[in-house]
């Protein structure tokens, strides 16, 4: 994950956040190349369940995509 300042939830106000991370079928996939694919990490909120941030684990997997 990329190095966040986010220490609120906006929606709550919570300061207690944690990370997820999404693999497996939901992993993200480049548009125009052979990849096994990339895992999403989310910064959740702890008290409500918003994700606040996502990102994905290997952003290198996805240049000259565009």
């Amino acid at each position: 994950m990329t190095n966040s300042t986010t220490t609120e939830c906006p929606q709550c106000k919570n300061t207690e956040l944690g990370l997820g991370k999404q693999g497996g079928y939901a992993n993200v996939h480049p548009a125009n190349k052979l990849s096994i694919g990339a895992e999403v990490e989310h910064k959740i909120c702890t008290n409500c369940g918003l994700i606040i941030e996502s990102y994905v684990k290997n952003p290198q997997k996805f240049k000259n995509t565009l």
